[in-house]
């Protein structure tokens, strides 16, 4: 059948997308727009779109039937309540990142395991000090919360170096690969003792915003990591703030924040023990290819009339 896609220019959009989705699947009427008046005008007829559809177009919408969503875990405010109560599907882009987020987390797991977060302020100062700083890898054990999609590449990579890994997730039943336990996510407060890493790959939905705040810090050993490259708002800020000030953890490496860019005179910046890199962890070859491929496909199987890939449950913005 013939569709009409409507697609909100975005930096992820690339020249020549329209030709290659109208190679694949002939028929379909492929608009690009780049301005909120041209949006406003072409959505009317839209049958899809991919984008952010915002509360005032999708007002306009009126045979809109699937939103592909351009990212894993797209900001707070994009699954609005109008969007959430309606019929119309919304797939995302989730699976695309996975080795790269995962690599990004074993440089901090390894940083912190050979004292690099503490030698690199030394270097910096030309000091020539040996620390005990020292995590004895199969001896340790991370924590992963969220063990689908990249949670799952890094379960099998900390594995892979000795670590014992545990899993918690609300969705997957059956341990991946390198996991020794999976939980669900009632079973937080009593596996937080046991980590030397507490790792973070989940988006932020109603049930993870700040599901670590103070009482988590607390429950964890005061040399253990967290490490967070999943979405800012699942930390209470100020509560990690604290919490490695005082020394209720050691540390933690991060790529997300509450706030973002984190402000250049937050106490973060500083902190040893601390090692922070921009918002940049699924950065990596062939992700461009990667949003293409996955927008392709679901414009083969709308058209089709086959189940999409990557459906969102609106609900839980995941």
């Amino acid at each position: 059948m013939a569709f009409k896609l409507l697609i909100l220019a975005e930096r992820n959009v690339r020249q020549g997308w329209a030709k290659r989705i109208r190679d694949a699947v002939p028929g379909c009427d492929v608009r690009i727009v780049s301005s909120r008046e041209e949006a406003m005008e072409e959505i009317v007829e839209a049958d899809a779109a991919y984008g952010d559809v915002v509360p005032e177009l999708f007002r306009r919408a009126r045979k809109l039937r699937w939103i592909q969503c351009p990212a894993a875990a797209p900001p707070i405010g994009y699954y609005h309540k109008e969007l959430v109560e309606s019929e119309v599907v919304v797939t995302n882009m989730r699976g695309i990142f996975n080795e790269h987020l995962a690599t990004h987390i074993m440089a901090f797991v390894l940083a912190f395991a050979r004292g690099l977060h503490l030698y690199i302020p030394q270097q910096m100062n030309r000091e020539w000090k040996r620390l005990g700083a020292i995590v004895h890898r199969p001896e340790s054990t991370a924590l992963i919360i969220g063990v689908g999609g990249s949670g799952a590449e890094t379960a099998r990579l900390c594995a892979a170096f000795g670590m014992t890994v545990l899993g918690l997730d609300p969705r997957v039943t059956e341990a991946p690969p390198g996991v020794a336990e999976l939980h669900r996510p009632d079973a937080l407060h009593n596996l937080l003792p046991r980590a030397d890493f507490v790792i973070m790959t989940v988006p932020q939905t109603p049930q993870t915003t700040r599901m670590m705040a103070m009482e988590e810090f607390r429950l964890m050993k005061d040399t253990a990591y967290l490490i967070n490259i999943g979405r800012g708002g699942t930390v209470a800020l100020d509560d990690l703030t604290e919490a490695v000030r005082t020394g209720e953890i050691a540390g933690a490496g991060l790529v997300v924040f509450e706030v973002e860019p984190l402000p250049k005179d937050h106490p973060l910046w500083t902190m040893p023990g601390v090692l922070i890199t921009p918002h940049m962890a699924g950065s990596g070859p062939y992700v461009q290819q990667r949003y293409l491929e996955v927008l392709l496909d679901n414009c083969k199987r709308f058209n089709e009339g086959k189940p999409l890939r990557n459906v969102v449950d609106k609900a839980n913005w995941f």
